[in-house]
């Protein structure tokens, strides 16, 4: 078991309501209580992950589970920003989508993605990938500070 004192804190970026569903009941029924923070488009990622309002309280994410196909900012132009930015890119991000497309795979390792991970169809297959997920940054991977 993992001796961190402290919840993760996940942001989820992320426009379809069904994909949130699932994901936030994914995290809510798996054994570690990290804390889930959801927005829906890639202006409003970037606006939480730089504390602007209105997030200027909010965490610094431990963990950012990033889909690509977002309205505003696209998911590849938000993962380009956060490992192009010094106080951002030692956050780990994961693309979570459904694109298996070769071209967005490769494109974002070339942006530094830190996995990528094609979202399932089935419902339970769905859940069980977030919390490997969950579980893989939880238990395994020592995240920065």
């Amino acid at each position: 078991m993992n001796d961190q004192a402290r919840p993760i804190e996940v942001l989820l970026v992320e426009d379809d309501p069904g994909d949130v569903l699932l994901t936030t009941e994914a995290f809510e029924h798996n054994k570690v209580k990290n804390n889930l923070h959801v927005v829906n488009d890639g202006e409003q990622a970037m606006a939480f992950l730089r504390r602007e309002e209105p997030y200027a309280g909010a965490p610094r994410p431990d963990l950012v589970l990033l889909d690509l196909n977002l309205p505003r900012k696209d998911g590849r132009e938000v993962l380009e920003e956060i490992k192009d930015d010094e106080e951002l890119r030692s956050v780990p991000v994961v693309v979570l989508t459904t694109s298996e497309a070769d071209e967005d795979i490769l494109r974002s390792y070339h942006l530094h993605a830190n996995a990528y991970v094609t979202k399932p169809v089935d419902f339970d297959q769905f859940i069980r990938v977030v919390r490997q997920i969950d579980d893989f940054f939880v238990t395994v991977v020592k995240l920065p500070r």
